[in-house]
């Protein structure tokens, strides 16, 4: 028996999926097996709580996008599964995770600094100012 006769049949436009498909799940089980090699508390103490939360929800969000992916391979609609709604609500607090992290990283104001700024970027009247805003000002005229 030889190996083509192993093989199912399948279009041969869709050989090219298959493949890339094929060597998607060669990176995914790399990269498994790399985060399966450290230990949970061990990778977790190297972590601030911000990067913890973006640590779970990816993890959670990857698990349940590779049950997505399952569901479609089995024939079922994924749409009209609970994964569907699962991904929703793991995207809403990836929101919020985001936007935590960028409120940390916006520059805080400095009300002292900002308050010299804008005093001195004021004009303020006072008798040598006077005296020389009632003489024209020499220059070019503007047509």
């Amino acid at each position: 028996m030889s190996e083509d006769d192993n093989v199912e049949e399948y279009p041969t436009e869709i050989h090219d999926y298959l493949t890339a498909f094929e060597k998607s799940l060669g990176s995914v089980d790399e990269m498994l097996k790399t985060m399966m090699s450290v230990s949970r508390s061990e990778l977790l103490q190297k972590l601030d709580p911000l990067e913890q939360a973006k640590l779970d929800l990816v993890s959670v969000y990857t698990l349940n996008s590779m049950f997505w992916v399952y569901l479609a391979t089995q024939g079922i609609n994924p749409k009209d599964h609970p994964v569907k709604q699962e991904l929703e609500r793991i995207r809403t607090y990836m929101n919020k995770v985001k936007e935590i992290a960028d409120k940390k990283k916006a520059s805080k104001l400095d009300k002292g600094a900002a308050s010299r700024f804008v005093k001195n970027a004021l004009w303020e009247p006072n008798a040598e100012n006077e005296h020389t805003s009632k003489t024209p000002a020499k220059g070019k005229k503007r047509q």
